[in-house]
């Protein structure tokens, strides 16, 4: 492949997906307390849903820096397009912009662009497979970045948290309203607006959860058999297939993929999560 794709570690990708993409993850780091954890292969994210369970405070990301990006960039390829996750999450947009820059400037010309995926996780991993499918159709630079970043104004990404306990510890909501929620079985789902996460309902129950889940797709999906859906999981993959057998019941997706969250998603999404993307 002439053409190179980066992420960070944000995206979510199984075995099946880096080798369909080659893709290269540059790793997010996070803190539970006074410990640190490299989210790339080497993490075990069972030990680290373990710890931030145990720690009574909030676990938090640290993004890449701008070398970790030089580093990607570096390699035979003439072309190198970057996912990263939203800008009004995290500040790794502006630290592989950075990055291009200063490569740019004082190591080798090349094209290099930057896409603000305006999501995270799953829909980073969607973004990251549409660029691929360009790149082996044959188009231009310029062509895919008109393409994937039309792609990306489209997409619509939907994240639902059983576990509240670290959105408690930092403070977000209260300990009693986690608590109410989980006694209750209160499942927010939240969506991704203009590249930030925000509540949009809540549903009680598990299983009115994926039927909501499954009827969002109808009323905000389009043209879903030219679409990918994206599932990733936190440590849920018997949700993920219920969902994944709902949705083939009513839609016609092209493909549906499902992974597992890495380190930074598995942050977020927390134990029992599920993030969507189409």
């Amino acid at each position: 492949m002439f053409m190179r794709i980066v992420a960070d570690s944000c995206c979510d990708v199984s075995p099946k997906i880096q080798e369909r993409t080659k893709i290269k993850l540059v790793p997010v780091t996070i803190q539970i307390g006074d410990k640190g954890y490299r989210d790339d292969s080497n993490l075990d994210i069972d030990s680290l849903m373990e710890d931030m369970k145990q720690s009574p405070e909030a676990p938090k990301t640290a993004c890449p820096s701008p070398q970790d990006f030089i580093d990607q960039y570096k390699g035979e390829e003439k072309s190198v397009f970057v996912v990263t996750v939203s800008s009004k999450l995290s500040g790794t947009y502006k630290s592989a912009v950075l990055a291009k820059d200063i490569f740019l400037e004082e190591i080798e010309k090349k094209f290099i662009y930057v896409f603000d995926s305006l999501s995270a996780s799953i829909g980073e991993t969607l973004v990251s497979l549409k660029i691929s499918d360009l790149i082996n159709k044959g188009l231009k630079e310029n062509e895919i970045v008109e393409k994937v970043n039309t792609y990306i104004s489209e997409m619509k990404t939907f994240l639902t948290v059983k576990n509240l306990d670290n959105l408690a510890k930092s403070g977000r909501i209260s300990h009693i309203v986690a608590k109410v929620s989980s006694i209750m079985s209160v499942n927010p789902i939240m969506g991704s607006k203009d590249g930030d996460i925000v509540v949009q309902e809540k549903v009680l129950g598990a299983r009115r959860l994926l039927k909501r889940l499954v009827d969002i797709i109808g009323e905000q999906g389009h043209n879903l058999e030219d679409k990918i859906l994206g599932i990733a999981h936190c440590n849920c993959l018997e949700k993920a297939l219920a969902f994944k057998e709902e949705v083939l019941k009513r839609y016609n997706f092209k493909e549906i993929v499902i992974v597992r969250t890495a380190g930074a998603s598995s942050v977020y999404a927390n134990q029992g999560g599920l993030v969507i993307a189409f």
